[in-house]
């Protein structure tokens, strides 16, 4: 009852900041209960209970005073901070700040939550104290957030929600081990909307401009730091270079075909290893670390912020590591007419490798 009790009492301290600001908007907060999906047969001994914890968000309203407002159905978007208690000694808790967008579906009746951010865990793997926690290598994590509520007006600005949902915690193979966690969720919560006495219209704005465009390049240089599943094997710097075609296809798409180039300096490292520690292995321990990947992409765009997906298959593979597909996922933002940021996570499948930080030029 004092854990309610004091969630409640948060979410009220919010309302009464919000109502203070010259930007008010709404604000929502939501109990959550679930189950920890094992997707992997090493994190079976971690799951030992049922994952609780709350949600307690900020939005901003769109009404339509810019074009992107109107193409998403009027989203919000804002801040999040999320606490889950994992139920689990070995695991610890979590605190976490997201940044979000919320879409909205059939008359603003369903309501579609993505979110990612940063996570704190209390008690992540250590060889002498913690060792029972394979799936939690550091202390930050990545934290991903896919929510889907209906969303109900009970009196004036109140309103309740109720829906189910996916928490993920990962480092994105940072530091080993990362097997990482998936809880399944259902919530429930209130939410409240600041400006519901005097909320304005939503309104269309026109197309100011023809999105269809011929063929630009793109050059992209992605690095950052990473360690292969081996515990205590160290971590590595490693460095992308990317050149692809583009074509914006109208508002919303864009396709790209390209090629990449990938210097992973923890491969050369692991494949030392395995020829140490493995001499029966068919690694002899001189093979070149480099790969070399032809990829496919779609480009989804926002406003000044894009969701990328990308499929490659690698070409030049001299060393067996996961697989030849590969898959990227991650988001740009456009800095001016021509320079990019990027920031994306490159996997095997569901298997993360790396998370990539990149600088881009479209000409």
């Amino acid at each position: 009852m004092k854990f309610v009790l004091t969630c409640f009492a948060l979410f009220f301290s919010c309302l009464s900041w919000c109502q203070t600001s010259n930007k008010a908007g709404s604000a929502d907060f939501s109990l959550f209960y679930g189950s920890i999906v094992q997707h992997d047969s090493d994190v079976g001994h971690l799951i030992t209970g049922h994952p609780t914890g709350f949600s307690l968000s900020y939005n901003r309203q769109t009404f339509g005073s810019k074009e992107w407002h109107s193409v998403y159905g009027y989203p919000d978007y804002g801040l999040t901070f999320i606490y889950q208690d994992m139920k689990n000694e070995f695991l610890g808790d979590h605190y976490g700040l997201l940044a979000h967008l919320n879409f909205y579906f059939f008359r603003r009746k369903l309501m579609l939550k993505v979110a990612q951010g940063i996570a704190y865990n209390t008690n992540p793997y250590d060889k002498e104290n913690n060792f029972q926690n394979n799936v939690y290598g550091s202390r930050l994590l990545s934290n991903t957030v896919f929510l889907l509520n209906y969303k109900q007006s009970i009196f004036k600005g109140l309103g309740m929600q109720i829906g189910t949902g996916l928490i993920h915690y990962s480092n994105a193979n940072f530091k080993a081990p990362n097997t990482s966690t998936n809880t399944f969720v259902l919530n429930a919560g209130l939410s409240y909307d600041l400006n519901y006495v005097e909320n304005p219209e939503y309104t269309v704005s026109g197309v100011d401009r023809d999105y269809e465009e011929n063929l630009h390049y793109n050059l992209v240089f992605r690095g950052g730091v990473n360690e292969s599943d081996v515990v205590g094997m160290g971590q590595f710097p490693f460095f992308v270079g990317s050149f692809y075609a583009d074509k914006r296809l109208g508002r919303l798409s864009g396709l790209q075909l390209g090629v990449d180039a990938f210097f992973s300096e923890f491969l050369k490292e692991y494949i030392y290893y395995k020829s140490v520690a493995y001499p029966n292995d068919e690694t002899q321990g001189d093979e070149d670390y480099k790969r070399i990947g032809l990829f496919f992409g779609h480009e989804l765009y926002i406003n000044k912020l894009s969701l990328v997906t990308q499929l490659g298959y690698y070409i030049y593979y001299p060393y067996k590591f996961e697989g030849r597909v590969y898959n990227r996922i991650g988001l740009k933002y456009y800095l001016g007419e021509k320079w990019f940021a990027a920031m994306t996570l490159k996997s095997h499948a569901a298997r993360a490798e790396c998370l990539e930080f990149g600088i881009g030029i479209r000409l």
